[in-house]
């Protein structure tokens, strides 16, 4: 019993010994001390993990290593003490090999490179564009409102005082140039008439008789007192109708016209023509306003002066206030365009009047714009905001702004290589609103990503940041 309790005993004090060499010496002693010890060894795991107190001569060695000078090949180095020559060049052992120059993993030669196909470059909707050079458009922002063209705009008179009989046309309507638009009924236009067609008429008889008085006159059968009599009459006659006439064209009729519908008028003596005045349409345009109705009195004092409001609509002017200092960059002839949103477009107009007077009260100078309006998508009164062109600038190497990308203090684009892409630093000069000025990095003829090149640069530090771990 006591030789198995020895056994037990001796098994349970080596495996205590090998995994706290401490415990294990306390051990060894109680079991010497009770006569149950095996010879007194020690065990291999304690002689192991003990280090013998270092001599004279290593203390030597030590000082001499901290100077610089190394140690003779050969000599055995303390426990303990971490290989870092070997353990550094083994992966395998935890060790991270430096580049000489470089850090995180990365040499020069691949730093700043990103693998990337062509068809993951399209599924990421990376777009390219060579580089090239181009112009560089610098604008003056400037709010402005929308205005109906002033030569594009015509009113319809009533020339006559009169009553309206006909309206023709409805708000919203074309009209052609020279179309009638309403009729009035006006005993203004109905004298005129009369006095031309009654001038008319006694004209022809005073010609008839100066006609027989001169052929009796060149027979000598009657007295010249009558020729002359008959001749004067006639010339009186003429000029009677060419004031009629002139009248008439005052109020914007044609004799021919008049003398015609006076023939039709006599067969059909019910439908007289002589008070009816037409009012025509002064050009092609739309009708935007309507300001009289059937059976409103025109043309006298304190009636409406006119019937209808034609406008052209299809070219429309912008009104803008330029400050007196940014006059100087404002020329005629110079591209505007409107800015909107994403989604709206972006017609573009010309400088036509720079006015040379400023007003007293907001000391600046009115600034006309031609804008086209074929679609007719722009309204007289909507309030834009203008970009007026005051210089252009060409450059050997433009970009656009969505190709540059900010890593801390450095300015890149990554430029396409076989591989991938490749980061390359640049420096940027003038800008416009859509573009840089390169002066140094690119060449033209570089391929360079100009869309979603963000992801490129998120790539990027996925990389970096993989490499500090």
């Amino acid at each position: 019993m006591r030789a198995f309790l020895s056994v037990a005993f001796l098994a349970l004090g080596i495996a205590i010994g090998g995994a706290f060499p401490r415990v294990s010496e306390t051990v060894q002693g109680a079991l010497a001390a009770a006569g149950l010890s095996t010879a007194g060894k020690t065990p291999a795991t304690h002689v192991a993990l003990t280090r013998p107190p270092a001599s004279k001569a290593d203390d030597d060695d030590d000082q001499e290593h901290a100077k610089g000078e190394p140690k003779p090949a050969g000599e055995p180095k303390p426990a303990g003490e971490r290989k870092h020559s070997d353990d550094e060049g083994n992966p395998e052992l935890g060790g991270h090999k430096h580049a000489e120059g470089g850090a995180h993993g990365h040499d020069e030669e691949g730093e700043g490179k990103i693998r990337m196909t062509a068809e993951q470059a399209e599924r990421q909707d990376i777009k390219l564009a060579k580089v090239e050079g181009g112009v560089l458009s610098r604008h003056l922002l400037v709010p402005g409102t929308i205005a109906q063209d002033a030569d594009r705009i015509a009113r319809v008179p009533a020339r006559v005082a009169g009553t309206v009989a006909e309206m023709r046309k409805r708000l919203g309507e074309d009209v052609a140039k020279g179309e009638v638009v309403a009729v009035l009924d006006s005993r203004e236009v109905a004298e005129a008439k009369s006095d031309f067609l009654t001038a008319t008429v006694k004209a022809d008889l005073e010609k008839t008789n100066f006609d027989r008085q001169k052929a009796l006159w060149d027979k000598r059968i009657s007295a010249e007192s009558a020729f002359l009599n008959a001749r004067a009459a006639y010339s009186e006659a003429t000029l009677r109708i060419d004031l009629s006439r002139q009248k008439l064209s005052a109020l914007g009729l044609n004799a021919t016209e008049v003398a015609a519908a006076a023939k039709k008028d006599e067969t059909t003596p019910n439908l007289s023509t002589l008070r009816r005045y037409e009012l025509r349409s002064p050009l092609a345009g739309r009708i935007v306003e309507r300001k009289v109705d059937v059976g409103t009195k025109v043309g006298s004092e304190g009636d409406p002066a006119d019937v209808y409001t034609v406008a052209d609509l299809s070219s429309l002017w912008i009104e803008i206030s330029v400050p007196t200092t940014e006059l100087s960059k404002v020329r005629e002839g110079a591209r505007v365009t409107i800015v909107g949103g994403e989604e709206t477009p972006r017609p573009e107009g010309k400088v036509v009047f720079v006015s040379p007077i400023l007003n007293p009260e907001t000391r600046s100078a009115r600034v006309i714009v031609a804008l086209p309006n074929k679609d007719m998508a722009w309204r007289p009164g909507t309030f834009v905001t203008t970009e007026i062109e005051i210089a252009q600038d060409k450059v050997e190497v433009r970009l656009p702004k969505s190709a540059i990308q900010n890593i801390g203090a450095e300015k890149v684009v990554f430029v396409r290589t076989e591989e991938g892409f490749s980061k390359r630093e640049v420096t940027i000069g003038k800008a416009d609103d859509d573009a840089y000025e390169i002066l140094s990095g690119l060449e033209p003829g570089d391929e360079v990503a100009v869309a979603n090149s963000f992801v490129l640069k998120a790539e990027l530090g996925k990389a970096e940041a993989g490499d500090d771990d």
